[in-house]
């Protein structure tokens, strides 16, 4: 069944990091009908694209009105993971919008007939790390450590009952560390560092992390709009290169044409010190591995990463470069 036969297309946290871009691939595409859910009152809604006003994205929302018409979801909007974040509670706060929020968004889509409903997760749900050449796998058993990657897993448990209740498809997606033109939080200070000439004491680690690209994130999430092994699975996504945090670091520089400056600092040296500073989750990022296997993702759906790890760096690093204030 082609999307035009299965109707409207909605999409949530349409102003967002990965909302915005699948937006405008299915523009592009030419998906005639459209409905983006932008709740920033100053963000600019495309020609041709319905926009739908929501109070909150919490667990009284009333979506029938932005339903109508509408035969898949893409649920991009969440509460997102912060590093320090300054709730009293995080994990209610989480489940707020992430759980209860997506749970109630979906019961009513499925009351209004929608076919589809792709739910944009987290790697998280699988955990925070894995020893180099173990891999997470889709249906591996959750083991997420914290609020943020709990609140997904719920959701995720969540989705999965309404589907067997309503028969509404559910398709999962769990993304990587996600990067690309307008990337924000470390990725982006990591620009900033190697674009000032910086040296960085991470020439000495060796570990193995999955990334994934806008562009391939966004392609499969348009791959699962109508491909019909999709219905009712879990999609674990990158760029199916594995690169360390000192690789990672020299490519980039190359993108932005400036040599990264690396000393060999050992591993254990800087795990010591964000240990000592209370920077553990820091350290995971920058000296553990996290990889994925996405042979599922490949085979199933016969699906393959468009875009290469060097484009992807060339393309955000140009972002950077002519969006760059300091």
């Amino acid at each position: 069944m082609s999307l035009q036969e299965m109707g409207c297309v909605l999409v949530t946290g349409a102003s967002g990091f990965v909302g915005s871009s699948v937006l405008q691939r299915l523009i592009v595409d030419k998906r005639e009908e459209l409905v983006a859910v932008i709740r920033r009152d100053n963000a600019q809604t495309p020609a041709g694209v319905m926009r739908a006003k929501v109070e909150s994205l919490g667990p009284d929302c009333q979506w029938q009105s932005a339903l109508n018409g509408v035969r898949v979801v893409i649920h991009a909007a969440a509460r997102v993971h912060m590093m320090n974040d300054q709730v009293a509670d995080p994990l209610t706060e989480f489940r707020k919008v992430n759980v209860e929020g997506t749970l109630n968004l979906a019961r009513q889509a499925a009351v209004a007939g929608v076919r589809r409903f792709i739910f944009i997760s987290s790697i998280k749900v699988n955990g925070e790390g894995t020893p180099v050449g173990v891999p997470y796998s889709a249906d591996a058993q959750p083991a997420p450590a914290d609020p943020y990657g709990i609140s997904k897993m719920e959701a995720e448990q969540g989705l999965r009952a309404l589907a067997a209740e309503t028969g509404m498809e559910v398709v999962i997606i769990r993304p990587t560390l996600v990067y690309g033109p307008g990337v924000k939080a470390n990725f982006l200070s990591m620009m900033r560092w190697l674009h000032k000439g910086v040296p960085l004491p991470f020439g000495a680690i060796h570990n193995r992390r999955s990334l994934v690209a806008l562009d391939n994130l966004v392609d499969l999430i348009v791959t699962c709009i109508d491909h019909p092994a999709a219905a009712n699975q879990t999609f674990l996504v990158s760029d199916g290169e594995d690169l360390s945090t000192s690789e990672l670091l020299r490519r980039m520089g190359a993108a932005l044409g400036k040599p990264a400056r690396l000393l060999p600092v050992p591993s254990w040296v800087l795990e010591t010190g964000a240990a000592m500073l209370g920077k553990n989750a820091l350290s995971q990022r920058l000296c553990g591995s996290l990889q994925v296997d996405i042979s599922k993702t490949r085979e199933l759906l016969g699906w393959a990463p468009p875009v290469s790890v060097d484009a992807a760096l060339r393309k955000t690093a140009k972002h950077f470069l002519d969006h760059r204030t300091q």
